[in-house]
């Protein structure tokens, strides 16, 4: 679950974290993997290094990515650069529906041309190596997706989790390509295949609701008014509008108070419901709108005359 409590800082320390782990660990796959496919003349083994190439493609690419969407806001972007973010979400997704397109023509050339693996033992033992290390990553990348929520690294493991399919199928196709079924291994890939798309949809679907500005989930708009109202001297909260950029969250609202408040009582009152918000959804910029509780009920009043 989203961890809504991490800082600004504690979010870019662990997201550039993920990303430089896993261009470093997509360096070493791609390495291994084309020794594998110069070694043993398969075709699985191309298409597996042909994915982990994409993959470090990806990876380099967050990383340049990740310095703007980390960057503080300044004058010419004064809500920050955290869309930047959801841009390289859909760039990931694209990836991966390349990386797709890619093994369903491999997987479909072994279909139809089956052969037999030249050296199986190497390309058993990089693909048993490829699968440990992506495990170790993967596992790492599901922390920081737990603790922070981001997109770019949630598109940058989907690559990843595919990968073990992926290494998976390779391992299997070659114990079953020596004489049991010389298909297994165009089977597998288009498999792994199918699910990539699959991911890359789901990808391309929480990035755009971040640049199209959709809503927070409905339980964390429950629990912004659920904040709001406990306050004791919070009559109401109306025209709560939210929307997510990166990890920067933006809630603005209109907050009901009694009429006879001091604007200085007013001002102290949404300090205090804003602290505790921030507490609960930092990263996050608040804005209250003070209105008295009179002047709600003639306007409610007036729109149902």
């Amino acid at each position: 679950m989203e961890n809504k409590t991490l800082s600004s800082e504690d979010y870019a320390f662990w997201v550039r974290l993920a990303a430089i782990f896993s261009t470093s660990v997509a360096l070493l796959l791609v390495a291994i993997k084309l020794y594998a496919w110069l070694v043993t003349d398969s075709s699985a083994m191309l298409a597996s290094t042909t994915d982990s190439i994409l993959d470090l493609f990806a990876s380099v690419m967050n990383i340049v990515i990740l310095r703007f969407a980390l960057a503080p806001a300044d004058k010419e972007h004064s809500f920050g650069h955290g869309k930047a973010e959801s841009l390289a979400g859909l760039v990931q997704a694209a990836f991966v529906l390349g990386s797709a397109i890619i093994l369903i023509f491999s997987g479909m050339s072994r279909l139809i041309n089956p052969q037999f693996i030249v050296r199986s033992e190497v390309a058993i033992w990089v693909t048993v190596a490829a699968i440990v290390l992506t495990i170790f990553l993967v596992i790492f990348q599901r922390f920081v997706i737990n603790k922070t929520g981001s997109i770019i690294i949630s598109g940058d493991a989907l690559h990843y989790q595919s990968d073990l399919f992926l290494n998976l199928g390779v391992l299997a196709a070659i114990f079953l390509s020596q004489g049991i079924w010389l298909q297994a291994d165009g089977a597998f890939t288009i498999a792994v295949a199918i699910y990539l798309l699959i991911g890359a949809g789901k990808i391309i679907f929480q990035s755009v609701g971040q640049l199209m500005d959709r809503e927070l989930a409905d339980e964390d708009l429950e629990k912004i008014r659920e904040i709001t109202l406990a306050h004791s001297q919070a009559k109401g909260i109306h025209e709560l509008r939210t929307r997510q950029a990166g990890a920067q969250r933006f809630i603005q609202f209109h907050l009901e108070l009694d009429d006879n408040l001091s604007l200085y009582e007013a001002h102290a009152i949404g300090d205090q419901i804003e602290e505790t918000l921030l507490e609960a959804f930092k990263p996050c910029e608040i804005f209250i709108h003070h209105d008295p509780s009179s002047v709600v009920q003639s306007e409610l009043q007036q729109q149902v005359n």
